[in-house]
């Protein structure tokens, strides 16, 4: 084991970035303090049956109140960079209107906490907590969310756009198009099949306007947070074919063309072009400072039966092994993906960053206290060795944040699976660091010695 933390030390470049990430509804909990506003996950949550332990992040890990013991971990983790996201409701209550000073206030502190550990702070402005007002008025179906997220862009980038070292406006837009609106997996709980696709384009253009008002207001580097899979077919039966590159361009090329070439596909465009105004394809195609991928895993689509709502349906990606949440671990796909990638897009392609990779192992504290996530080593292990490989085949990528820090509310799962470096107990909130986080954090130091300024 020390062999290959030494090894991954002096082969990722010097220069490259260890983070972690989180996302505010996951881990802060106080909801109805301070003068924030419900958000759709507290309505989500309240419906029964949505999520599968029947919880919310009402409490979650009480991270409002106790961020500096959390800021504490992370100086201790050492990794140079931390991704948290900005609840709207806390800043604007309605979605709309003057910025709440509490809401402001909390973020400012951290912030500067982060700072002060020597930790560079990178911002998400939206990671799917919309404020309830803007859904009851028909959310992200409605454009007119696009100018109300323009305008709390303005608002946060005005306050903290001197100190937050990067942005990223909007977390994983295919998940909250495919899963919120589509499906009804996640909030806001709405099953519209392909009636969600104009949630995509409203969301890009957001991402755009959202782009434009930072940089208005100072922010120096504006990036993205996209959720990339490899897509493999279910069999070589042409439907299946088919049925995958169908996914494929649903999943990420119609987020990543539309950020990068400011275009869709026609066979999109035509599903789209009622919605589509003139501008927008301009607008969502900002320059981007860092293309952040979120990679967790491989999926495998077949062809559905021709009575399903659905032309496509997941099938298991065999002969891997699994976390605990049943998600294939393949680095493997990582580093062909980020090479395919660069292949596909060169110029047009900014330096990449992995903004969220991770897995659920439910290992808890033993009878010493200690928590014995071996498999979570091996996953970041593996890859970050995929990672690293990407580079020496001429990839750019400039960092990897680890999701997550500290166990959460995994949304519709609630508690069920942890995903920290950190182990949470919900009861009493103490906090114990896990083996991968030493292992990260030696892994850290490491890198940094191997690499001097």
């Amino acid at each position: 084991m020390e062999d290959r933390v030494r090894d991954l030390a002096e082969r990722l470049p010097g220069g490259f970035r260890f983070g972690t990430s989180t996302a505010a509804y996951q881990i802060e909990g106080a909801v109805d303090e301070d003068g924030r506003g419900p958000s759709v996950w507290d309505t989500f949550t309240a419906q029964p049956g949505r999520v599968v332990d029947g919880s919310s992040g009402a409490v979650a890990c009480d991270h409002y109140h106790r961020w500096r013991e959390d800021v504490a971990l992370l100086r201790r983790l050492g990794a140079g960079g931390y991704r948290f996201s900005i609840a709207w409701p806390r800043i604007q209550p309605t979605g709309s209107g003057p910025a709440n000073a509490k809401g402001l206030d909390f973020y400012d502190r951290l912030v500067d906490g982060l700072l002060d550990a020597g930790i560079a702070p990178m911002a998400t402005l939206f990671h799917w907590d919309l404020p309830q007002a803007l859904e009851d008025d028909g959310g992200w179906l409605n454009r007119a969310t696009i100018d109300r997220f323009a305008d709390y862009a303005a608002i946060v980038g005005e306050r903290l756009g001197d100190r937050v070292a990067d942005w990223v406006p909007v977390n994983e837009p295919n998940v909250v198009t495919l899963m919120g609106y589509a499906t009804a997996m996640h909030a806001p709980g709405k099953a519209l099949m392909f009636d969600a696709l104009p949630v995509g384009h409203h969301l890009l253009v957001a991402h755009g306007r959202a782009a434009i008002a930072l940089r208005a207001a100072g922010a120096q580097s504006v990036g993205c947070a996209n959720n990339h899979a490899p897509i493999w077919p279910g069999s070589d039966d042409p439907a299946d074919v088919g049925a995958a590159k169908l996914f494929d361009t649903l999943w990420n090329g119609h987020y990543l063309e539309g950020m990068l070439l400011g275009r869709y596909s026609d066979d999109m465009m035509m599903l789209l072009e009622e919605h589509v105004r003139d501008g927008d394809l301009a607008t969502m195609r900002q320059p981007l400072d860092f293309y952040g991928v979120n990679y967790y895993n491989p999926m495998r689509i077949a062809a559905a039966d021709e009575e399903a709502e659905l032309p496509f349906e997941f099938r298991d990606v065999l002969g891997y092994p699994v976390t605990d949440f049943g998600w294939p671990v393949v680095p493997d796909a990582l580093r062909e993906w980020l090479i395919m990638f660069r292949a596909r897009y060169r110029a047009a392609l900014p330096p990449i960053v992995i903004t969220e990779s991770g897995c659920a192992y439910n290992a808890g504290p033993d009878e010493h206290g200690v928590v014995d996530d071996r498999a979570r080593i091996d996953y970041h292990a593996g890859h970050l060795t995929a990672v690293a490989e990407a580079v020496e085949r001429g990839v750019d990528v400039r960092g990897y944040y680890a999701w997550s820090v500290i166990d959460n509310f995994e949304w519709a799962e609630g508690y069920t699976q942890r995903f920290g470096l950190v182990h949470v107990d919900y009861d009493t909130q103490v906090r114990t660091p896990k083996r991968s986080f030493d292992w990260y954090a030696d892994l850290v130091a490491r890198h940094r010695a191997a690499h001097p300024a």
